[in-house]
């Protein structure tokens, strides 16, 4: 029995036979794969780096081999930001013991440091670098979804919480109007109901901010949109020191949209772009810049300003429901523009600096 396993093992092994590969081949792998990688010796100097940690770093390889940590944040052609990110994974991962470490770079990207080291490298420390950026926009629509679920749910609740008494309130009123009537004091009868009514009003457009209802849906082109959204606004920008320039693409694109809602989103992000300008002295002039084109049978309409800008924890945040920078704000705007946007099929996001301004991309798809 155990002769015959033998023999058959021998012949799989001639029908298949395996295979070695040499060192260089293992090399040529980590040259292209699409992490970057490091490999520091035990005494600390690095001995291999890959063609996509050199593009990181943004020098050639020959004048990376051979240092040391020291020597990295001391070279004179890293960057200031690189040479503080390079600290910083050293005191994570070796000072800390830090296996994992994200960081956040110059351009937004994100990134996954993992080092790897003990007694399976021999003394060695293995560092890899790995864009993570995709998996970071899909984890954060995926929080952003459930937190707008989350408040649609709260809404609702308050809403019919205060709606019933509102309602008993305004019954019992209306039976003692004729007594109010009597006494001479009508008028406080109809200030109690307007008040009521006034009350169910903000409860209703708070619930219809919060989760908007489905688009009732029209065949536009998106250009005539865009001019109304200028006529309504030009005068208030005006007056605000602030020139609104609509530069719109010359073929028509038709979109099917609810006017009512997509107007809401752009008059909303317009009027937020207003309050972003910050006059600096008689010759400031602040511009927002409409525009349009075709993209890969999507419009993407474009919305620019040149005022003050985000830093990064703000753009984190910006479409978080009652998230808001400014004293009088709900912080619902843009939450609600983000749920009204994607119940139209599209998209919407920003890149924004600080000082450089702020642009507002949003895709929908055309009929």
């Amino acid at each position: 029995m155990i002769s015959e396993f033998q023999d058959t093992l021998i012949s799989a092994n001639e029908a298949f036979p395996l295979r070695h590969l040499d060192n260089s081949n293992y090399e040529n792998i980590l040259e292209h794969l699409d992490s970057g990688i490091m490999l520091f010796d035990s005494e600390g100097f690095l001995t291999f780096i890959n063609v996509q940690m050199a593009k990181l770093l943004e020098l050639p390889r020959q004048q990376l081999l051979g240092c040391n940590v020291l020597q990295l944040v001391q070279h004179p052609y890293i960057s200031r930001f690189k040479k503080k990110k390079i600290l910083r994974i050293y005191r994570e991962t070796i000072f800390h013991r830090k296996r994992y470490h994200e960081l956040l770079d110059e351009y937004g990207k994100h990134w996954l440091i993992t080092m790897t080291y003990g007694d399976q490298m021999d003394g060695n420390f293995l560092l890899s670098v790995k864009d993570v950026s995709d998996f970071k926009q899909i984890e954060q629509t995926a929080y952003q979804n459930d937190k707008l679920a989350m408040l649609g749910q709260i809404s609702a609740s308050i809403a019919h919480e205060i709606r019933n008494p509102l309602t008993a309130i305004r019954g019992f009123i209306q039976l003692l109007r004729p007594h109010l009537l009597q006494l001479g004091k009508d008028e406080y009868a109809k200030i109690i109901l307007t008040e009521i009514d006034r009350a169910n009003d903000i409860i209703y457009e708070f619930l219809n901010s919060s989760k908007p209802s489905a688009p009732q849906k029209t065949v536009i082109p998106i250009q005539s949109l865009l001019k109304e959204i200028v006529l309504l606004t030009e005068s208030e920008g005006l007056m605000n020191g602030c020139e609104i320039q609509l530069n719109n693409d010359l073929t028509p694109l038709y979109v099917s949209i609810d006017i009512k809602q997509i107007k809401q989103v752009m008059l909303n992000i317009v009027k937020n772009a207003m309050d972003a300008m910050d006059p600096v002295g008689e010759d400031y002039s602040g511009i927002i810049q409409i525009a349009t084109h075709e993209e890969q049978s999507h419009v993407i309409i474009s919305i620019k300003d040149n005022g003050h800008g985000m830093d990064n924890n703000t753009l984190v945040r910006l479409f978080d429901p009652f998230f808001t920078t400014k004293e009088t704000g709900t912080g619902l705007g843009l939450s609600v523009s983000y749920r009204i946007i994607k119940n139209h099929g599209g998209t919407i996001d920003v890149h924004s600096k600080l000082g450089e301004g702020t642009t507002f991309n949003i895709s929908l798809p055309l009929v």
